[in-house]
């Protein structure tokens, strides 16, 4: 009788629950699918023959923590892109040597984009994964130091994961360093959260089980993908659709330069030795290379910054590619304020911080 009267109470607080769902209409239900599922398949870049290849993936892990591929053997991809901080610093900016004018950007899902670097001026993972090595204010490293790095202490590693010795030319064995990093950056990816819980109990018509989601993280939900229109931005099950956009913070005061954002990297990329269009892409029949020759620079484009994916966004404060905004409320702030009341901000908060993984929450 007891067991009896315990079930059909808890089927009427679940009956309960299931009535606070949010009344999404078919279209905010089509746009929230959209963000999934949820882990993506794994892909592999045609650019990079050692893409998905566990040998160099192994090889592109011990490498990230890697102090002598640095200039003064004092500095590793992980010391920006540190692990216990979701693989970027906290810092505004960036600081390994030196102080640098940008954000560090997470490393989590990074092989979801189809452009690298705040401004886009790397057009693949593994051109991105070189220009730490040798910016002087980075890593301050030379091609000559890294293949003697891989020569002395990763001959082995190299021919396992590469199936040949090191190569004599310096060049072509960093290209092939910043290839074993990417491999590994590409297993960099998050894991299920509370939205993707969510997302596919919408899906399957399971309303007991959406009703889970925080009744205030739906009414964020339906901001994101309808009045606030962040959607049309971060969009996909990456949260982000791989282009740029305008930040909309105020230029930039004193004697520091305005940073011209995709305008400069656009210059930048079709100006790389590593581009697609060089002669280290892996892809013989070069389709990849075509979004390298069509990019043109164009004015409009001052000021625009790559769209970041939002997944795990709870983790990676500060923000904006300068670092400069604190907090996620003060990111919703900024971008929403004049359109959405308090209550309508502190709901698009609480429905970001379920974009990250269940693991990671408090």
């Amino acid at each position: 009788m007891r067991r009896s009267l315990a079930v059909a109470l808890a089927l009427a607080a679940l009956c309960a629950q299931a009535q606070d769902l949010v009344g999404f209409s078919e279209d905010e239900k089509a746009r929230i699918l959209s963000h999934g599922p949820w882990p993506p398949n794994a892909r592999h870049d045609p650019t990079n023959r050692v893409s998905g290849k566990p040998e160099a993936i192994a090889l592109g892990e011990r490498l990230f923590f890697e102090p002598r591929l640095s200039g003064t053997g004092s500095v590793l991809c992980a010391t920006c892109h540190a692990p216990f901080r979701a693989f970027q610093d906290g810092r505004a900016r960036a600081f390994g040597l030196e102080e640098v004018e940008r954000n560090t950007p997470s490393l989590i899902n990074v092989g979801q984009y189809r452009w690298y670097g705040w401004d886009g001026a790397h057009d693949s993972l593994w051109s991105q994964s070189v220009r730490p090595m040798l910016d002087p204010r980075e890593m301050r490293a030379t091609p000559a130091q890294v293949a003697t790095v891989m020569r002395t202490r990763y001959a082995r590693d190299y021919a396992r994961a590469f199936g040949r010795s090191v190569p004599q030319d310096d060049e072509e064995t960093l290209v092939d360093v910043g290839k074993a990093l990417a491999a590994y950056q590409e297993t960099l990816v998050s894991g299920r959260t509370p939205f993707d819980d969510f997302r596919d109990a919408l899906e399957r018509g399971d309303a007991l089980a959406a009703a889970r989601y925080p009744t205030a993280a739906q009414r964020g939900l339906a901001l994101f993908v309808g009045k606030a229109n962040c959607s049309a931005c971060h969009a996909g099950p990456h949260f982000s659709n791989g282009e740029f956009a305008h930040s909309g913070l105020p230029p930039a005061t004193g004697t520091a330069p305005a940073d011209s954002g995709r305008l400069g990297g656009v210059r930048r990329l079709k100006a790389s030795p590593y581009n697609l269009l060089s002669r280290f892409n892996d892809d013989r029949s070069k389709a990849s290379a075509a979004i390298t020759r069509e990019a043109e620079p164009q004015e409009r484009s001052i000021g625009e910054f790559r769209v970041p994916g939002l997944r795990n966004v709870a983790l990676t404060a500060p923000y904006m590619h300068d670092g400069s905004v604190a907090s996620l409320r003060d990111a919703v702030s900024h971008h929403a304020k004049p359109a959405l009341s308090t209550r309508e901000r502190e709901d698009l908060v609480v429905f970001l911080r379920s974009l990250t993984e269940t693991s990671q929450l408090r």
